[in-house]
């Protein structure tokens, strides 16, 4: 099974644009906020974590992802890695930029979950709920990631005295 979300959107930085191209290039900063993504890791190597899937009455789902991270002029992309030897995993792609003090994201989620072949009405039943519960994560990620990473901005300077 496959699911895809997306998400694009723009917030503006509290601050001089030097540090707002700083802040899109830092993912381990601006995705941190974001609550759910487990163990999430960035370095040279690129950037790696867990999307967390809750599935009523089993308990959580960890589906890992990693991705690598390219520095552009205007901010940085994250280009989703395969894995290899995982049921169930995640492609986190993004694009950041700074335009000024404008912050422009654009992320996709393709969730990759191989099921057991369902077998009568409880199998059947099992891959529905898996299905569901999949597809309600990563709706639920793309919506929270503009209030999460609007979370993860400094607090803007106080204003100079007139």
């Amino acid at each position: 099974m496959i699911f895809d979300a997306e998400q694009i959107f723009t917030l503006p930085y509290p601050g001089p644009p030097a540090a707002a191209l700083a802040f899109v290039r830092d993912p381990a900063r601006a995705l941190g906020r974001l609550r759910f993504l487990r163990d999430l890791r960035a370095d040279e190597g690129g950037v790696r974590g867990e999307l967390v899937v809750p599935l009523p009455g089993l308990g959580d789902a960890d589906l890992p992802f990693h991705s690598l991270l390219s520095l552009t002029p205007g901010g940085a992309n994250l280009i989703p890695q395969a894995l290899s030897g995982e049921r169930a995993w995640v492609e986190v792609a993004g694009q950041a930029r700074a335009e000024g003090t404008d912050l422009h994201f654009t992320f996709q989620f393709r969730a990759h979950l191989a099921t057991p072949d369902a077998q009568g009405w409880g199998g059947a039943a099992f891959e529905k709920m898996i299905r569901a519960a999949a597809s309600r994560t990563l709706d639920r990620v793309a919506r929270e990631l503009p209030g999460s990473i609007r979370a993860a901005l400094p607090e803007a300077p106080p204003e100079a005295p007139a």
